[in-house]
């Protein structure tokens, strides 16, 4: 069994503990990094995260999609989703 996501509340907590600093300070670095990524994500650009990953979007095409409640066809107009690839010193931590 997994343990339960860290909270916000339980992050900033911690974030603040890092910097040596109050946990309004970390929560408004937090908020800014969020901002940040979301900004910049939803431009159509791309964040690295250093020793984490990198968050962009993709473009998905157009396709048929099946309804699994009456298995009927209905065409999907095309859309972007946001994506997150890990790095590989962050999959080595976990595995190693």
């Amino acid at each position: 069994m997994t343990a339960k996501p860290m909270t916000k509340t339980q992050l900033v907590a911690t974030l603040a503990e890092e910097m040596g600093s109050d946990k309004k300070s970390a929560s408004a670095a937090l908020d800014a990094i969020s901002a940040v990524i979301t900004r910049e994500v939803s431009n159509g650009g791309a964040v690295t995260l250093p020793g984490i990953g990198k968050v962009f979007t993709r473009e998905r095409p157009a396709r048929t999609v099946l309804n699994p409640a009456t298995g009927e066809q209905i065409h999907k107009d095309a859309d972007k989703v946001v994506k997150v690839t890990i790095a590989k010193a962050l999959k080595d931590s976990v595995n190693g």
